[in-house]
């Protein structure tokens, strides 16, 4: 399917969405004095409004399936990750979550500061030992506190249908935390495609799949999240209409 039709839509949703969220940031400032709390509840607003605007203009939906699986306590949420989207898309979905994020970002003005307050989690992969142990200790608080952590295992977007490539960081943090391991599989790589400005209709299936216990062998824990979120993965890609990028 060409990208013509969805030209001035896509384009109308970007630069929407750029401009509403530097107002959210600008404006939303004092927040950074506030309760953590409050400037949670303000982020999962601007996501949802920012979903609104998604539906709205292109027409591309959002379903949720499987919310009965997300324990009670905090748990490790390790998504499938496609497109930026899901780094918004997935907060309103959460109670309290923090997410991994690369240690560059918190540099930026304003990104920076509001992820500080949201008390995300930096990750900084080219500092070797030492700054993996200050990423989980700084994961164990979010945990003492009662958070979900979202984690996206293989570290990068991939397009959908590319091989898998899960990174050792999952299988650290599932040691460290003992805390249930939540799958989640997704599309959105086929509506909201990376290194693109394309935005297509259509519906975003996110889909929490049942929790994986703590206290496994590191490799028998990543052999079945790889099979839970690749199986689930694929046979959304299937549902979409994609099946030649689903995976056997």
């Amino acid at each position: 399917m060409t990208a013509g039709p969805f030209m001035a839509r896509s384009l109308l949703f970007n630069v929407l969405f750029y401009v509403t969220t530097t107002l959210f940031v600008v404006i939303g400032s004092p927040l950074l004095f506030a309760p953590r709390g409050w400037a949670m509840a303000a982020l999962k607003v601007h996501a949802r409004f920012e979903l609104w605007l998604l539906r709205t203009i292109v027409g591309t939906t959002i379903e949720v399936r499987g919310r009965e699986n997300i324990p009670q306590g905090p748990c490790l949420v390790a998504s499938k990750h496609q497109s930026a989207w899901e780094t918004f898309a997935l907060i309103p979905i959460f109670r309290d979550p923090a997410l991994l994020m690369k240690r560059e970002l918190f540099f930026i003005p304003f990104h920076g500061w509001f992820s500080r307050k949201f008390e995300m989690i930096p990750v900084d992969r080219d500092k070797g030992p030492s700054a993996l142990r200050r990423m989980l200790r700084e994961a164990k608080k979010r945990i003492d506190d009662g958070r979900e952590i979202i984690i996206f295992p293989e570290g990068t977007r991939r397009p959908p249908g590319a091989p898998p490539d899960y990174k050792t960081g999952i299988m650290l943090l599932y040691d460290a935390l003992g805390v249930p391991c939540l799958p989640v599989a997704l599309n959105s790589g086929l509506f909201w495609p990376r290194r693109s400005v394309i935005r297509r209709p259509g519906t975003i299936v996110v889909e929490i799949l049942p929790p994986i216990s703590p206290g496994l062998p590191r490799d028998e824990f990543l052999r079945r999240l790889r099979e839970a979120i690749e199986g689930a993965s694929g046979r959304l890609l299937v549902e979409a209409g994609a099946p030649e990028l689903a995976r056997a």
